[in-house]
């Protein structure tokens, strides 16, 4: 018997988690869900696996909840540090991309030995 588990994410923004998750090489596919009035819809995530049992980042109207039937889950990791790896991703996502909009530009960005991330950005004052 199936059970499937919501779990809160702080995951808001759809183009960023699609990057973070493309950074680590997992692949998505877009699931769209009309809404009854078609006014508006809302984007889904998946994460296939092989087993049918596929991940989903749902849209809950506030964030991205991960998904899944924690019996079935077929990732190379523990579900905790998916959601680690996939976090850390997106906020490096979310700085870069925010800070490119007022005019900042990464300059280096490395992952250390330790896990951590060093990001560096620059502007130029005209």
């Amino acid at each position: 018997m199936s059970h499937f588990t919501h779990m809160k994410t702080r995951f808001q923004n759809l183009f960023y988690l699609e990057k973070a998750l493309n950074k680590l090489n997992i692949v998505t596919k877009q699931l769209e869900k009309t809404n009854i009035d078609f006014s508006s819809y809302d984007e889904n995530l998946i994460i296939p696996q092989s087993n049918g049992y596929d991940i989903e980042f749902k849209w809950n109207g506030k964030e991205y909840e991960l998904v899944v039937d924690m019996s079935f889950w077929e990732q190379p990791y523990p579900i905790e540090s998916f959601i680690d790896k996939v976090a850390q991703q997106y906020a490096g996502e979310v700085i870069i991309g925010e800070s490119e909009k007022i005019g900042f530009q990464p300059i280096k960005y490395q992952q250390n030995v330790d896990g951590s991330n060093t990001l560096v950005l620059e502007r130029w004052n005209s």
